[in-house]
């Protein structure tokens, strides 16, 4: 059996996979279905949905149309979502692979500096680095990568510890390799494995922080957010919830197919493991 034939074959995996591949058309077709400026005047304020058919989920309290700022909004997601756990795993990874395999003063210093962005709660050092630099999308993912990379780092030093010592990385000394060059290619990718296993927490934890500093005014103002719908709806809450519902439902999925998905993973390694 195939690996992405053993990853579908467990009902996490298969049920996360499906929400996953929603969101990536989602995210595709949203230029293609919902052409031009998302945030346009597209009819009448705060019309119900089912109304028009045109304007299936309705509209705002400016008149845009709804469906079309969900499907940009997933854009936003998965970008802000891939780029920050892509940038806080390869931050993770080279500070915990320098610091497990220097050792000494090094791993010291650099774990002394882990330990310190770790007292500091996530969102909040997001929070003040958004607010300080301003908000934009490379920001955020600048300031999430920036709060998140901590936990991967640890988990890379921790493997290091345990891989620089074997056959091959002694091998590689004796040969005259470079430090450096033994810690890149071939201590780090050997590291990568459960560094990689983390990714689908990072990922929901990205976007869960990009919709709430979207909420509290701090995201970009260019881009249409989940988080921003949510804000939006907020002032008319009573009147229009559907507003708030439902990018707080596509939200909900999304974070929800991502942790079937990592989990799903996670089982279908085990199963190959135990069949091996």
């Amino acid at each position: 059996m195939s690996r992405l034939a053993r990853f579908l074959s467990v009902p996490e995996a298969a049920s996360g996979a499906l929400i996953l591949a929603l969101l990536a058309a989602m995210a595709l077709l949203a230029p293609v279905l919902f052409p031009g400026d998302p945030m346009r005047i597209a009819g009448p304020a705060l019309l119900p949905p089912f109304q028009d058919w045109s304007l299936p989920l309705g509209t705002d309290r400016l008149g845009r149309d709804v469906l079309a700022e969900l499907f940009h909004g997933a854009r936003t997601s998965l970008a802000v979502g891939l780029a920050a756990a892509a940038a806080s795993l390869a931050i993770g990874a080279l500070v915990g692979t320098l610091a497990g395999f220097a050792g000494g003063l090094a791993d010291e210093a650099l774990m002394r500096v882990t330990d310190a962005f770790q007292t500091v709660p996530g969102f909040l050092l997001a929070l003040a680095f958004v607010s300080i630099v301003g908000p934009s999308l490379g920001v955020v993912v600048a300031a999430i990568a920036l709060s998140a990379w901590t936990g991967p780092a640890r988990v890379a030093r921790a493997e290091v510890l345990s891989i620089r010592e074997r056959d091959y990385v002694a091998a590689a000394r004796v040969v005259g390799m470079h430090p450096v060059e033994i810690a890149l290619r071939e201590v780090l990718p050997n590291a990568l494995p459960p560094v990689l296993a983390l990714s689908s927490i990072i990922v929901a934890g990205a976007i869960l922080t990009e919709a709430a500093l979207s909420f509290l005014g701090l995201g970009d103002p260019n881009r249409v957010t989940w988080g921003g719908m949510i804000a939006e709806g907020r002032t008319v809450l009573r009147s229009a919830p559907f507003l708030s519902v439902v990018p707080g439902i596509a939200l909900v999925l999304t974070v929800l197919g991502i942790y079937l998905a990592g989990e799903g993973a996670v089982e279908s390694s085990a199963v190959r493991k135990g069949l091996s």
